[in-house]
């Protein structure tokens, strides 16, 4: 793919920063002189001159002034800096040095801290802090988006017209979502202050012109400062943004925006497993009292295990009714209430059937509205017989039905298989299920509150418990569950914990950052990682306990840290919902929050709506002549427009006022119709045989190869695919792309990221930022077209996906046939977001470089 990042021009940059007017070096140094000073540790400056609500006094005024000011540390510092030059620029230029210093250090400054300070302490009694010239960034652009509004009033995108005074607030919105530790509030105010400015109201509060002459006059400050713009030099300039997005150089900013965004995601994730960006595990719910409580699971149980666990052997071979009609009769012997369901499934050619035995242990001390499950599949995750598990499950139904504590029924369950037995059951107990797929339960219980899965495949002991927490489609249990299941097992039982395998786990930086990458990967694919995920999409909080390893700790161990847990789990005075529900962990006692996490994959998906916005602005640029006249006829015949506003008059080239019809509906048309293409491999790949699934994930392989190259030379050959149209048709590709990853990522955040970094390509591919907007067919280089051919076609999702297929080890038709039972069974739309977003895009982008066009 060719790069189409400019080179920088050093030249064009050194003589930007040379000519900047006198305020705004000022204020630049300003920033620059107080974070040197933050750095020193005698004196606090950020305390001293930050916007202290609590801190505001007769002595403390000053603060209303200092306060954007100061930053903390480098990069706030420099990222405002950024910010603020181009704008405070443009308003030194409009206005004058002096009546800017004056506003600046007057009522632009004040002002927003009065409204803050007037809601924030008077209003939401708190006592946030502010600082940070943000607050200068977010007036000036509330005084732009109200010049830009008086000369042009509407952004016209098909139909809709959407008033561009909104821009300032749609950038705040971004702001907040994005950077963390941002204040909504005192942005809010400060756009406020700027609409209130740009609409003139604030005129009064500025001094008068013959005063400023008059100072300027008596002291000489334009003969005595360098750079300084008097009250007679300030420009009158058309403030219109027609005229300024047709500058060249602005689009040569968004590839390098967007190529920063994706790498400081990629550096943000990389940064969370360090100490200072993730957190201790902790319990938020007070009544759970985690490893509080002492266990009796032990003694005479072993006999009881033993027993049951030869009934367990003496199934081994059996057929599926057989089984669940022997446990119903064990669950019987002990005084429970037993019933038995069967289940039938069909995907990718393969049948998924059996029969699941459950039986209700009513509380002594409820009144059967709430309800916890104890899971035991007769067959584990691995296909391995799960003859402890079974056994214990049925010791601690028994333990469990000599107790009189109980708050909560308590379901027992014992499954088929892990995958369909354990869906087949939640689905009829809520109702949900086909009865051409499920039997009905003749036996119910209250709501479920949580789900406890034991798997030990083995006879010998073991070393640790595998705690595995993913649910079908990324989502996870409350935090507070596995918390409690850590914290019993770690804690209170001596018990090794390990999470996503990491069966060896130092708390070094690489464990944590490998922890949270296969997560992130199980998160992903969504798929189902244990009988525990299918009751996780009806919002009853489940994990599964595996026994791994090979070490000193019985089944009587692991039956303590069940019975420790359920006994938490009876303690619940409502269901989980005061910690986590959307995390990552580092190890078991290490987690990162959404709120820290989240704008990883935001900067990512970001960077295509950043792209879509350069691509929107180029296409509305007019076409350049065909041939250039001499520079005297030029400037001969160039036409003007005089335009008056605010009292002042510009002359301006009629070609910067010039208005470009864009034409929206048939790039619109391709986007939308590429998108409902992605249902054609979407249904083959969920309803074909899985004996064939690998031939047709290599044969849509080598089908992309070509695609692409026969979709744009059957829309050249019905439609002119002009370059305008080409650029409005990456446009909207990109668009709707970074909008449905931004949407994605607070639901799947690891399928929303991954997806974005393998789709990232497409913002750099394609229509060149260069390029000419007119009805000529679109010019590319052909080293160009062929680099960019060569990577989208290595990235292509098929490839993608046996690459993966083949770099981990996973046979790509097991893969897939699991992949269309979730899609029939339980639910999982990770194929759709292949299919139906990510395909589409790629499509689009990879025939926009095709060699016919």
């Amino acid at each position: 793919m060719a790069p189409t990042l400019p080179s920088l021009d050093i030249r064009r940059l050194r003589s930007y920063v040379f000519r900047l007017p006198l305020f705004t070096r000022v204020i630049v140094t300003f920033v620059a002189f107080f974070w040197i000073l933050e750095l020193q540790q005698i004196w606090n400056v950020v305390q001293w001159g930050a916007l202290i609500p609590k801190e505001i006094n007769f002595g403390t005024m000053y603060r209303l002034n200092t306060y954007p000011l100061i930053h903390r540390g480098l990069v706030h510092a420099l990222l405002n800096a950024l910010a603020l030059v181009p704008l405070l620029e443009r308003f030194e230029a409009d206005h004058g040095t002096l009546l800017s210093g004056a506003m600046f250090f007057g009522p632009l400054s004040t002002l927003p801290a009065a409204g803050y300070l007037l809601i924030e302490r008077g209003v939401l009694r708190q006592n946030t802090a502010i600082l940070g010239a943000s607050i200068w960034v977010f007036v000036l652009l509330g005084v732009e988006g109200i010049k830009t509004f008086k000369s042009n009033p509407y952004l016209s995108i098909s139909t809709y017209r959407i008033p561009t005074w909104v821009t300032p607030l749609v950038i705040l919105l971004f702001t907040t979502a994005l950077i963390p530790g941002t204040s909504f509030l005192g942005h809010l105010c400060s756009v406020g202050v700027g609409y209130i400015y740009g609409l003139g109201y604030l005129k009064i509060l500025a001094p008068p012109e013959k005063v400023l002459r008059w100072i300027e006059g008596k002291l000489n400050l334009l003969g005595r400062l360098p750079h300084y713009i008097s009250i007679d030099q300030k420009t009158y300039e058309a403030p219109t943004i027609l005229a300024l997005r047709r500058d060249p150089r602005l689009l040569k900013i968004p590839p390098y925006l967007s190529a920063v965004l994706i790498l400081i995601g990629v550096v943000w994730l990389l940064l969370l497993p360090l100490d200072e960006y993730s957190r201790h595990t902790y319990i938020s719910e007070n009544a759970l009292l985690p490893g509080q409580v002492h266990t009796y699971f032990g003694g005479s149980e072993q006999n009881v295990f033993n027993a049951y666990k030869h009934e367990v052997q003496a199934l081994t071979g059996k057929g599926h009714e057989e089984i669940a009609a022997k446990l119903s009769e064990i669950f019987r012997s002990i005084g429970l209430k037993a019933a038995t369901q069967k289940y039938e499934y069909h995907a990718a050619g393969n049948t998924y059937g059996g029969e699941n035995a459950y039986a209700v242990l009513q509380a002594p001390r409820g009144d059967a509205t709430e309800a916890v499950v104890l899971v035991a599949a007769w067959m584990n995750m691995d296909g391995e017989l799960n003859q402890s598990g079974v056994a214990l499950a049925l010791t601690l139904a028994r333990y469990f039905k000599r107790w009189s504590l109980w708050s909560k029924d308590i379901i027992v369950l014992v499954t088929s298989d892990s995958k369909a037995g354990p869906q087949a059951w939640v689905d009829a107990y809520h109702d949900e299920h086909s009865p051409l797929s499920a039997a009905s339960l003749p036996l119910k219980s209250g709501a479920l509150q949580g789900v406890v899965v034991v798997d030990k495949a083995f006879d010998h002991r073991f070393e640790s418990l595998h705690i595995v927490y993913d649910g079908i489609n990324g989502q996870l249990p409350n935090l507070d569950l596995l918390n409690s299941a850590v914290h019993i097992a770690s804690g209170q039982m001596g018990i090794g914990v390990v999470l996503q395998r990491m069966w060896k786990h130092g708390d070094s930086y690489r464990g944590r950052l490998q922890t949270m990458l296969r997560g992130m990967a199980s998160q992903g694919l969504g798929h189902t990682s244990g009988p525990h995920s299918s009751f996780i999409p009806y919002h009853v909080d489940a994990i599964t306990l595996q026994a791994v390893g090979d070490g000193w700790q019985d089944e009587l161990a692991m039956g303590r840290c069940v019975e420790s847990t359920f006994r938490s789990l009876n303690n619940l005075l409502e269901h989980f919902h005061q910690s986590f529900f959307f995390y990552l962990l580092m190890q078991p006692q290490r987690f990162v929050s959404i709120g820290t996490y989240l704008p990883s994959a935001m900067l990512v998906a970001v960077n295509f709506t950043i792209m879509a916005i350069a691509l929107w602005s180029l296409s509305g640029r007019p076409p350049k002549p065909k041939t250039e006249p001499p520079a005297a006829e030029k400037a001969k015949e160039e036409e003007v427009e005089v335009v008056e506003k605010d009292g002042m008059v510009a002359v301006v080239p009629k070609k910067d006022l010039a208005i470009v019809e864009r034409q929206l509906f048939l790039p619109i048309v391709l986007v939308v119709s590429s998108h409902f293409l992605g249902a054609i491999p979407l249904y083959v790949f969920n309803n074909v045989s899985s004996d064939i699934l690998p031939q047709i994930l290599a044969f849509s392989a080598v089908a992309n190869i070509f695609l692409p190259t026969i979709l744009a030379t059957l829309m050249s050959g019905y439609i002119t695919l002009s370059s305008h149209r080409l650029i409005l048709l990456q446009c909207f590709s990109l668009l709707l792309l970074g909008m449905f990853l931004a949407t994605l990522a607070t639901l799947n955040f690891s399928l929303a990221f991954l997806i974005g970094l393998l789709a990232a390509p497409l913002s750099f591919s394609g229509v060149p930022m260069s390029g000419e907007n007119d009805d000529a067919p679109l010019k590319m280089s052909l080293q160009r077209k062929v680099l960019s051919n060569l990577v989208l076609h290595l990235l292509s999702p098929p490839v993608v996906v046996l690459a993966l297929c083949k770099i981990f080890g996973v046979d790509a038709g097991a893969m897939l046939a699991e992949a269309a039972f979730g899609w029939k069974v339980s639910g999982l739309w990770t194929q759709v977001v292949v299919c139906c977003i990510w395909w589409p895009a790629w499509l689009i982008g990879a025939a926009i470089v095709s060699p016919t066009l």
